[in-house]
Order: C-alpha cells, then structure tokens, then sequence
C-alpha cells in the first residue's frame, strides 16, 4: 500500500478539492509513493502521536488538524509544530490531514455535530458547508438545552449568552465557526453551537442564543469516522486509533 492510496480512500468521503482556500489539508509530510505498512489515525499530530505511531509500526498518520497549516519559516524542535515535524521526517512517516474537506464532507464533522444533537432534517445553512441547520426532537428552555448539549457532548461545562425561553431550530458549526452566527440567527434559529467564541460574539439578538461547547469538543468525532472509512475501504490493512484518547491542548480546572 502506499500513502496516496490511504489518502484516496479519504479523499473519496471527504474530497480534497472542496477544502477552503486558505487551509492546508492533504499530504504534508512524505512522498504519495511512499509504502505505508499501517495507518495511525489522531486528532491533532504532535510529537507525541508521531512516537506511538513510531511504536506500533505506523509509518503514515492521517489526522484533521494539518501539522503545517501556515508556512513554515524555520523548524525549531524545541516548537511543538517543528518537534513533530523532525520527529516524522526522522522517523519517515508520511502525515496526512483533511480538514475544511472533512468539515463539510458527507456525514463528516458538521453532519457528526448534527447528529449528536438530534437534529431533525439538518441541512446546510449556506453553500459552505461549514453550518448546519435543523430543530431538535422537540422544544425546549435554553437552561434545559444547556444541560442536553453537555449530556450530548459528554462536556463538563460549556458557555453561552443569556438562556432564552425556548429552543426549538438549532445551527451548528464546527471549530471556530462563530462566523456563522448571524446567518444562523437570520435563518430562524434559537440557538447556535459552535467554539471559539469570542466575548463580543456572546451579544446575540433578543430571543437568541450562542453556546460554545470548544474547538476540540466539537470537532473530535471525526477521529473515529476517519478510522471506519479506511477500515472499510481497505479492510485488511492496519488501522489504528491513537491510545491517547484526548489530547485537547485546553484544560478546565
């Protein structure tokens, strides 16, 4: 096998081409020739994952964030971004990522977030992709819908605007997709889930809401839908999930 067939067989749920034009997904590090033996599949590509995939004979890693997202003037391995880098060249794995593709694949991570929450009939809020939009099983107190994000989430606290009478239509976005909030405002819906929200984003119109459930809490789902598409498109190849299970660079204390 070779590194541009396990990226093919991710390319083909979340083609490379819908990326949006300002991200870096796809192979970043290593030859698409390359032979690759078997797959290690995270969220993030830190030094750390680069060294479990070191030993459990993994010499390609697929993951959603792109290691290399901006360019890269100098690699310094005391940096956490050139530290992986080093360690993957060193080590010659190839590293892969669908980011902005994956987001707005086919059931990819907005589909997954929509999913989580029950949406009814979601659909995408714009031709982006990047939003969905759909109502909940039945209404519910913004205070009651709260406590549904976190119980669906498995989150210990989230944050949001002022809890509103009712919710009923629901937005979603995934990562930093605060943008997005007024479109999904203007669309009708009552409340809006994403992450990274700034503090001016949090002044919603009346009867509005916006929760921040956080980038990684969002998005991390997909991890495990990347391990099922290549499980079943290449079923005898090996295909492993990272042992670290959340590798969130954000702590709640």
């Amino acid at each position: 096998m070779k590194a541009k067939d396990i990226a093919a067989a991710i390319e083909e749920f979340a083609p490379l081409g819908t990326q949006e034009p300002w991200d870096n997904a796809g192979l970043c590090i290593g030859s698409p020739e390359a032979e690759v033996h078997a797959v290690l599949v995270g969220f993030d590509c830190t030094a750390g994952l680069v060294a479990e995939a070191v030993e459990r004979g993994a010499d390609m890693i697929v993951t959603h964030h792109p290691l290399i997202f901006g360019g890269l003037k100098r690699i310094d391995p005391d940096d956490p971004v050139g530290a992986a880098v080093c360690a993957a060249v060193r080590h010659g794995i190839a590293v892969y990522a669908a980011h902005t593709n994956a987001d707005k694949a086919e059931g990819g991570v907005n589909a997954l977030m929509a999913g989580r929450l029950g949406l009814v009939e979601p659909e995408p809020l714009d031709e982006s992709g990047l939003s969905q939009i759909g109502l909940l099983p039945e209404p519910m107190t913004g205070r009651a819908f709260c406590t549904y994000v976190k119980e669906r989430f498995g989150l210990r606290t989230l944050r949001c605007s002022a809890p509103v009478a009712e919710v009923f239509r629901v937005a979603t976005s995934c990562g930093s997709g605060a943008s997005f909030a007024e479109a999904a405002f203007r669309a009708g819906a009552d409340a809006f889930v994403t992450g990274d929200v700034s503090y001016h984003r949090f002044f919603v119109p009346e009867g509005r809401m916006i929760v921040d459930i956080g980038h990684y809490e969002s998005e991390v789902e997909i991890v495990e839908k990347f391990v099922s598409v290549l499980q079943k498109k290449l079923p005898t190849f090996a295909v492993y999930t990272a042992k670290q299970k959340n590798n969130n660079p954000i702590y709640y204390i």
